[in-house]
């Protein structure tokens, strides 16, 4: 009997370049698991409740790493850490508004190790899932969380299709809100995906959080100068202000003149499988003025739509007071 002090076996490959981590990755195909920071990886392997025949560590591949100018923005490497990200000094100048994320994922030692590639390719925090019983998304007939006795207080408002989980990535949202790109390469080339893309929910794929294909590698993520020093307002409510994932949280870009927001892109953390895009209380603050009472009267309508489980009603007037503080840092 394997005890589970110890790491399963299984094969582990090394590469040092980007090209011979895609071919191990299309060779591999599901039998490998791509390992980054690690912080997500281990837990599963640890707790056998998944399982891979081999590891390809990209952690030798440089290329992989820092933050690099061009001539729209900023290119961050996949394995650039959330460290390097929360104090590089283009970044904080620039983008603050993803530095700010990066700066409330977990604890400063996750931080150290964890990069963003992983953070935003992470897998779903449901306990029954984590626990390998076998939910909709791993493969069974049942929502565990979705039950009148189904413990949900952290699960999702919007966008369920048989799996109620919340994508728990703390950079996702602020990567929506600045209009990124995700640069992803595989066998058969390069493609590029917005931000808004690369994250799916469970009527696309009950499976996967990413649209990343079987093979493919995400290698670099890009930030257009579109939202460059714009107004900027993050803030994430936690049970505690280390290592606790969201219960929701609110990344926000506004390009303001004045009191008047003349554009933005609102995103909310923690309330559906993959960041949610507010679409509505975009058009309703663009190319207005703003004081408290309107800003009151719009935020009441971030949440509607929302479907509330039995412990997670909550979400709902915390995230219209997170758009009424957002409309209000103006």
């Amino acid at each position: 009997m394997s005890s589970h002090d110890v790491m399963p076996d299984m094969d582990l490959y090394q590469p040092v370049q980007v090209e011979d981590a895609i071919s191990l990755a299309a060779r591999l195909g599901d039998r490998a698991w791509l390992l980054g920071g690690g912080q997500d990886t281990y837990g599963w392997l640890k707790d056998r409740a998944k399982t891979t025949e081999a590891l390809i560590d990209l952690n030798g591949i440089e290329s992989l790493r820092g933050v690099r100018e061009t001539e729209d923005g900023i290119e961050i490497g996949a394995l650039t850490t959330l460290t390097e990200i929360a104090t590089n000094p283009l970044i904080n100048e620039n983008y603050s508004l993803l530095s700010q994320a990066a700066g409330r994922v977990a604890s400063l030692q996750i931080r150290n190790i964890g990069t963003l590639g992983g953070n935003v390719s992470q897998d779903v925090r449901c306990w029954y899932y984590r626990r390998g019983l076998d939910c909709y998304r791993a493969g069974g007939n049942l929502c565990y969380a979705d039950t009148p006795e189904g413990m949900n207080r952290e699960h999702a408002l919007f966008g369920a299709s048989r799996c109620v989980a919340v994508n728990p990535s703390d950079t996702a949202p602020a990567l929506v809100a600045l209009e990124a790109s995700m640069v992803i390469n595989g066998d058969e080339g390069e493609r590029i995906l917005a931000a808004e893309d690369y994250f799916v929910g469970p009527a696309i794929d009950i499976e996967s959080t990413t649209a990343l294909r079987e093979g493919e590698i995400l290698t670099a993520v890009r930030i257009p100068s579109t939202w460059a020093n714009a107004t900027f307002y993050f803030e994430k409510v936690a049970d505690r202000n280390v290592w606790d994932f969201a219960l929701v949280s609110m990344a926000v870009a506004m390009k303001v003149s004045g009191n008047t927001i003349e554009d933005s892109r609102f995103v909310c953390g923690a309330v559906e499988c993959k960041p949610r895009r507010l679409l509505e209380i975009e058009a309703a603050v663009n190319g207005r003025s703003h004081d408290g009472a309107s800003a009151e009267s719009i935020a009441a309508t971030a949440s509607a739509g929302a479907r509330s489980l039995a412990h997670n009603q909550y979400k709902m007037p915390l995230m219209n007071n997170l758009v009424k503080r957002a409309i209000e840092s103006v």
